[in-house]
């Protein structure tokens, strides 16, 4: 995966290797365009935030119509994982849910490093990588907005909330699973009346925690040198998957929507970000002239 998208972005990068005479200041200086700290924030934040007003808008705020879509898409995603042999998420959840403080790990993981390690790898390709940070930027902007069209037309209820008797959940007690976020807990709830007013409850497929994880691997592993580092973001994607089965906030085949999304997103991103002003993409400037 990684050496796809190293060969991807090769015709983009002039860059010199770290610790060359010129560093990171004379590879900006050879590119069309610069960057600026201040109108990325605006930019990525803007986004997120008509990102986040428009999905809310979705699923659960609409009543009983989707919630009950939400249930009937729930029970065919089973059924799917079961035609497969790969109906596991409770059997996962089972194993580990005795462990208290390994759960509470895991509902903190799911909270922080959705946002953390993404953020992460935004900054090391900015200050690093200008010209491949403004092709992953463009490529994360439409993974999320390809998330989103999921969210509106395929509304879909986590395990969490089948056996759920609030007004989200589909009071099904053949299922048994546990809310971890809830029981034993971790920074937030989906169940606080913050999250309940703010929150799509059915924004599952694809799963958004996945399809930003496999982006951070895609994304930060060429650039990465360190073995350590790169095993780490390597693992990022499955250890994510792991998190969000064993605390019942989606089913795996939530992170296929999300790999699909994000092959989608990348052919789609490579070709805007040529079309884009070299202040939103910066190019070499040599490649400028051909």
């Amino acid at each position: 995966m990684a050496s796809g998208a190293a060969r991807v972005y090769a015709p983009y990068e002039t860059e010199s290797h770290e610790g060359s005479p010129t560093g990171s200041e004379g590879r900006r200086r050879a590119l069309g365009g610069r960057l600026h700290w201040w109108s990325e924030i605006l930019l990525i934040g803007a986004f997120y935030g008509v990102y986040t007003m428009i999905r809310n808008q979705f699923g659960s705020e609409l009543g009983e119509s989707v919630k009950q879509a939400a249930i009937d898409n729930a029970y065919d995603m089973i059924a799917l994982e079961r035609a497969v042999h790969l109906f596991g998420e409770k059997g996962i959840q089972d194993l580990f849910i005795e462990w208290g403080l390994f759960i509470q790990f895991w509902n903190i993981f799911y909270g922080f490093c959705h946002f953390a390690v993404t953020i992460g790898v935004m900054v090391l390709l900015y200050w690093r990588h200008p010209v491949r940070y403004g092709i992953q930027r463009t490529v994360l902007a439409i993974t999320t907005a390809l998330a989103l069209v999921g969210f509106a037309f395929y509304p879909l209820m986590p395990p969490r909330l089948l056996n759920n008797c609030g007004p989200f959940g589909a009071c099904d007690l053949t299922y048994s699973y546990v809310d971890t976020l809830v029981d034993p807990g971790g920074f937030w709830s989906f169940n606080s009346s913050a999250m309940m007013e703010i929150s799509n409850q059915y924004a599952a497929m694809p799963s958004l925690h996945i399809a930003w994880a496999i982006w951070c691997a895609v994304a930060g592993l060429p650039v990465l040198r360190r073995r350590g580092a790169r095993l780490a973001l390597l693992a990022y994607p499955w250890l994510t998957l792991f998190a969000v089965m064993v605390t019942a906030n989606h089913y795996w085949i939530d992170a296929v929507g999300a790999l699909m999304a994000v092959a989608i997103a990348y052919p789609l991103g490579v070709l805007l970000a040529r079309r884009l002003p070299s202040w939103l993409a910066p190019r070499p400037v040599a490649a400028e002239h051909t």
